[in-house]
């Protein structure tokens, strides 16, 4: 299949990389290409930029989570001859697992899906030594993907003189410049990038951005870059939501009646909870689910019909006012959950369904009142709280979420069951952890093994009918998940109408 692409990576964090990939897809939006954006790595932040710029969602690619195969089919997906795709790198180029290896580096997603580089240099104070940093990538560069190079925060009068240095002394074509934007830029806070929703301007800023970008790159040089891309993949085997993919779904009983059309799968999507991987989304409605989108802050209850919860990953701690004041639906959640309904709740969602959420870096005195109080309650009470430090939330799970002022986990995990409730035996799910809160209970019932360490601890509340832990799973890495989330949907259903659908 012939996909005309690039990636834009850069040699550390905090370069510019998500500014200048959304500048470009607007350039490229603006042109008339139909293009499609990638993340690299498990970040959620930076495709809702890329949806922000191109009004259609961006899927992540990782090279922990999937296999070298898996993640061509994912990037060739729905894509056809011609399309032009945009990958943002993360991190630094080479930064892989543990920050050392190169599976789960940008340099291994251009590798695998035959992606040439646009390296993005943050030269601001430097001079000559620009030369140096980007020699010392293209010594790395094994597979010469780097095909040109942009110089973030540079003058015109320096680059001027810096650009035929570079293309003299390193042969690699410099593809633009960027001046240093003191009046645009993005927000960060301590999960990344502040969301895009949350810029009142965002669209202006983008916009802007890709005006003056514009002025200061060869944007024909980056089209002549992305069409030089070689082909990749059979797109007759680019489905990766196949049967052998995605394990029996399509042979399953409940898949084969129609009436599965039925079972649905209530997604909270809102400000707070807005953290999902698209082909986590994909797979459920794969096998089978309807997926109803509702807002915990926003929404009375649960969508009618509902039978099963996802709730995802956000900012829960911005908004626990607002969500602590939605007593019909925490007690709608509440009563679903203790009825048996199917739920996966990850970080953010897992945080939510606690019976508190404790908003300020805890010491012990704060921690034991915060506990004595829950012990206390036995209804919901916002009105007490006064805004100051606790807000009540679901209540389903005892106990509450500090927040510790720094972070308590981070990187890749693999998962194993200790019971098989969600995997079959003995199979294992990759995942994220990214979190400044804890659970006064994190619970025990899985596994979770660092890749790069081989250190190990327990993690996730499960049994029968529940998924609730801080990993982010990424159901790609093994789609038995999604396929049992979907079955157990299936049966809760039956039960409740008490009848085969």
């Amino acid at each position: 299949m012939k996909i005309n692409r690039f990636m834009i990576a850069a040699p550390k964090s905090g370069s510019g990389k998500t500014m200048i990939t959304c500048a470009l897809l607007q350039l490229l939006k603006d042109s008339g290409k139909n293009v499609l954006s990638y993340k690299c790595g498990p970040d959620y932040i930076d495709p809702m930029f890329h949806k922000k710029v191109l009004g259609v969602p961006s899927k992540n690619l990782d090279t922990f989570f999937t296999d070298e195969k898996t993640t061509v089919q994912l990037f060739l997906d729905e894509r056809a001859d011609g399309d032009f795709a945009v990958l943002e790198g993360v991190m630094g180029l080479y930064d892989g697992l543990g920050g050392i290896y190169e599976q789960g580096s940008s340099y291994h997603l251009a590798k695998v899906t035959q992606t040439p580089i646009i390296l993005v240099v943050d030269a601001k104070g430097m001079g000559k030594s620009v030369l140096a940093l980007i020699a010392g990538f293209l010594q790395y560069d094994t597979h010469h993907l780097i095909k040109g190079v942009l110089l973030n925060r540079m003058s015109k009068g320096y680059y001027d003189i810096i650009k035929p240095l570079i293309e003299k002394e390193l042969s690699v074509k410099v593809v633009g410049y960027f001046p240093e934007q003191k009046d645009i830029g993005l927000s960060s806070r301590h999960l990344g990038l502040v969301m895009p929703d949350e810029l009142s301007d965002i669209k202006k800023q983008l916009n802007e951005t890709a005006d003056r970008l514009k002025k200061t790159i060869d944007m024909d040089l980056f089209i002549d870059i992305a069409e030089a891309a070689d082909e990749i993949g059979d797109s007759e085997n680019a489905d990766v939501y196949n049967e052998k993919n995605i394990g029996n779904c399509d042979q399953n009983e409940f898949s084969q009646n129609k009436a599965i059309n039925t079972v649905n799968i209530a997604v909270a999507m809102d400000e707070a909870f807005c953290f999902y991987y698209e082909d986590n989304l994909r797979f459920l409605e794969k096998c089978g689910a309807k997926l109803q989108y509702f807002s915990p802050i926003h929404d009375i209850r649960l969508p009618k019909d509902c039978d099963a919860m996802l709730l995802g990953g956000g900012y829960p701690e911005l908004y626990a006012k607002e969500l602590s004041k939605n007593v019909s639906m925490l007690n709608a959640i509440k009563k679903a959950f203790r009825a048996g309904m199917p739920t996966v709740a990850e970080c953010g969602g897992f945080m939510y369904l606690h019976t508190y959420i404790h908003n300020i870096c805890d010491d012990t005195d704060e921690q034991n009142k915060a506990d004595e109080q829950n012990k206390a309650d036995t209804q919901y009470n916002t009105d007490t709280q006064n805004d100051v430090s606790v807000s009540q939330l679901v209540g389903a799970l005892d106990g509450g979420c500090h927040f510790k002022g720094k972070l308590v986990r981070f990187g890749y995990i693999e998962l194993t069951e200790k019971h098989s409730n969600f995997l079959p035996p003995n199979e294992k799910i990759k995942a994220h952890e990214f979190h400044y809160y804890d659970s006064t209970d994190n619970g025990a019932d899985c596994i979770a093994t660092k890749p790069a360490t081989g250190r190990s601890y327990d993690c996730v509340i499960s049994h029968d009918n529940y998924w609730l832990g801080f990993p982010h799973l990424y159901y790609p890495s093994n789609p038995h998940f999604a396929e049992s989330l979907v079955r157990k949907a299936y049966e809760y259903r039956r039960n409740k109408n008490g009848k085969l659908l």
